[in-house]
């Protein structure tokens, strides 16, 4: 049999999914990557044996493709994999396929011209569960289907959080355009082609800018005889991602998330013993499912779960009939009629729900004396609007051309440079008086970190000095301290352990990128400032925060050590005011700050206050340390000579203390040195941290 060679265009987060799922389907290899970014690239190519590009033309022209994944944002879908058609090369698009039926019936006919198959990337129709449900309803064990709910229930933070650039957040239609390919494919292919007959938005949210979004989309449809209802919520919500048939002799629910099937039957027992007989068969499903999954799990060393498995068993029916008839599953056509049926539901939609609140009319171009890295994220945005407030123009660099500043268009630009170009970094530097780096990278080796954090934090230190800026000011994290021992309170005079190598990546990069910074500053003279703020909550920030502990859906949280040690939160605004004043005081060069605010709250404390705001209650358990060290002790083994995994890190059990906050901070530095006050009012932090944060999106 020929290998059938692909490449992936698109680098990021999915590519890494459809590798894998590539590597494990028999006759196929992965043989190229393309991204307009050669890091990127060169590193998932390097982890795939394959060559990397850095164009879909240098990639088309080397011939060492037979097809194609395109993985790219949505908006670039349509014109790519014309291009790779034309050039004889079978296309998989990722969903959505393109931004409109239209769009998607020209990919199908330039597939058809050129003799070459177009996939649609509906990998979840992959999953082997699903595909027990589809013959179980056509064999008819479920009886007649009447209804169909097929729910995305996720929570979907960039709405409350950001980052606000993305293209799933440009325009409304685009949460639609982005999610309901997973729920409609379902529909098409068990049912054929859907009659939308209703479509409703609600649950908005308002992005920067009082710019509305929906959070929840509710559509009704038929197919022939079955009534379906898809469902769209992504506020903060219990994970609910599935499919229920509802049959005549039985309802099947499939959790497509979780590679769940369970069905629900009469039974011909008296009265009495019927609904325990139920209540037991559904029991016994339950027990099957999990103690199956879990086995799955376990014995490939977590390298199928329900999210792999599905890519697994798209690619395997992509692969294994490309020169037979075509999986009807993953066709163009379906794709057709699947983006036809969103595109119907986006015409019952009120128009002024459709459209982008137009940005601001500019009166005048921004004149910038201050740059903010990372203008984008949390603390970012938040702090680029009060250097606006205070009077000051600003720049924003940004991986896009597309900020989160649509009503500033006369007091900030965005632009977007590498943060591997000095030279660059240090022409937008032109003008500026003070920089604020608050960029990071969240890396899985120290080789990596070396380069997108270290690297890139010492790159900005160094265009600050070429171009003449008068401070910098470094957000780093109180993370990279050792926080395990509540004997001793952190001030900043106490430094980091002089060996890391036993830490988690992040504290560890962090300080480094201190350590070369510093070095700048007394060799020569680099008007450094740095920060470290502590646990930052308020509004814009995300209710799951990974600080407090770790979350399991919006529900649940394992918080970190037993909880009841006060944590070190502070709120946005006072980050934010911590982080001006540094950069005005002549005094705060050379200076760091932990910014933290007052003891208000434990870990216990805090969600307790969420219930009795908000009357939520999260299920919290508290963390035994050194079990998660000795689970990731395990892992890292795994990782290490079982998966043959290359740069993997085993942080220490203080590492792990560490995430708990056993320590105490003072804070009297930034009060004596910068005149900071944050809120000591505990109402007044519960209301701006809590009650007005909008941590649940309503």
């Amino acid at each position: 049999m020929t290998e059938i060679r692909v490449g992936l265009i698109g680098a990021g987060y999915i590519a890494t999914w459809h590798a894998d799922a590539l590597k494990a389907t028999p006759g196929v290899t992965v043989a190229a990557v393309c991204d307009v970014s050669e890091q990127a690239a060169r590193g998932l190519a390097e982890a795939c044996g394959a060559q990397p590009f850095t164009s879909v033309e240098a990639l088309i022209e080397s011939g060492c493709c037979d097809a194609v994944h395109i993985l790219t944002p949505p908006q670039m879908h349509k014109p790519l994999a014309l291009q790779c058609l034309e050039a004889g090369l079978h296309v998989l698009v990722e969903k959505p396929v393109a931004t409109s039926a239209d769009d998607t019936r020209e990919i199908l006919a330039a597939a058809e011209a050129a003799g070459k198959r177009f996939h649609a990337g509906h990998n979840f129709l992959g999953l082997p569960s699903y595909e027990r449900m589809k013959r179980m309803m056509q064999e008819g064990t479920l009886g007649r289907v009447l209804a169909a709910e097929i729910t995305w229930a996720l929570p979907l933070s960039p709405l409350r959080s950001g980052p606000f650039n993305i293209w799933l957040l440009r325009e409304p239609r685009n949460l639609l355009l982005e999610l309901g390919p997973h729920l409609v494919a379902f529909a098409v292919d068990l049912f054929g082609t859907p009659k939308v007959v209703f479509a409703e938005a609600t649950k908005p949210v308002m992005l920067p800018g009082d710019d509305p979004r929906p959070q929840a989309l509710r559509i009704l449809a038929r197919a022939g005889d079955v009534e379906i209802t898809f469902t769209l919520s992504m506020v903060e919500t219990q994970d609910d991602r599935s499919v229920t048939l509802r049959g005549s002799s039985a309802r099947a629910r499939l959790d497509f998330a979780s590679d769940v099937l369970t069905v629900e039957r009469e039974n011909t027992s008296d009265l009495v013993v019927n609904p325990l007989r139920k209540q037991l068969d559904l029991s016994g499903q339950h027990l099957r499912e999990g103690l199956r999954n879990a086995w799955t799990q376990a014995s490939s060393l977590n390298q199928k779960g329900p999210y792999g498995l599905s890519f697994r068993g798209m690619d395997a029916a992509v692969y294994g009939t490309l020169t037979g008839p075509q999986d009807a599953r993953f066709s163009g056509q379906s794709a057709v009629t699947v983006m036809q049926a969103i595109d119907d539901a986006l015409d019952l939609l009120p128009p002024e729900q459709l459209e982008p609140k137009a940005p601001a009319v500019q009166t005048r171009p921004p004149a910038p004396t201050a740059m903010v890295i990372g203008g984008t994220g949390f603390i970012g945005r938040a702090l680029t609007r009060r250097l606006v407030a205070d009077g000051h123009d600003v720049r924003v660099l940004s991986r896009g051309r597309h900020g989160p500043f649509p009503d500033l268009p006369d007091q900030v630009e965005t632009v977007g440079v590498s943060l591997h170009d000095l030279e660059a970094l240090t022409e937008a530097m032109t003008g500026i008086d003070v920089v604020f780096n608050l960029a990071k990278s969240l890396d899985t080796s120290w080789t990596d970190a070396l380069v997108n954090d270290v690297g890139v934090a010492t790159r900005i230190g160094m265009a600050c000095e070429k171009a003449g800026v008068k401070r910098l000011v470094y957000t780093g994290t109180i993370a990279s301290y050792d926080m395990s021992d509540p004997g001793v309170t952190i001030t900043e005079d106490i430094g980091f352990p002089e060996d890391m190598t036993d830490r988690n990546l992040y504290a560890r990069s962090k300080a480094e990128c201190e350590h070369q910074l510093m070095r700048l500053h007394r060799e020569r003279g680099l008007p450094l400032t740095i920060a470290r703020p502590g646990i930052v909550v308020g509004h814009g920030g995300p209710l799951q925060h990974w600080g407090i502990g770790r979350w399991h859906g919006a529900g649940a949280v394992r918080i970190w050590g037993p909880g009841n040690n006060t944590l070190p939160f502070v709120l946005i605004d006072d980050v934010v005011d911590g982080l001006v004043r540094m950069a005005a005081r002549p005094s705060a060069i050379g200076e760091s700050f932990n910014l933290i605010g007052e003891p208000m709250l434990s870990a216990r404390g805090y969600f307790d206050a969420i219930h009795e705001a908000l009357g939520a209650r999260i299920r919290v358990s508290p963390g035994n340390l050194t079990a998660f060290y000795l689970s990731d002790a395990v892992k890292y083994g795994l990782k290490k000579y079982a998966l043959r995994k290359r740069g993997v890190v085993r942080p220490s059990l203080a590492d792990w203390k560490s995430r708990a906050h056993f320590t105490p901070f003072a804070n009297d530095k930034p009060k004596r040195m910068l005149d900071w006050h944050p809120e000591t009012d505990r109402a007044a932090f519960i209301e701006k941290a809590i009650t007005r944060a909008n941590l649940f999106g309503f």
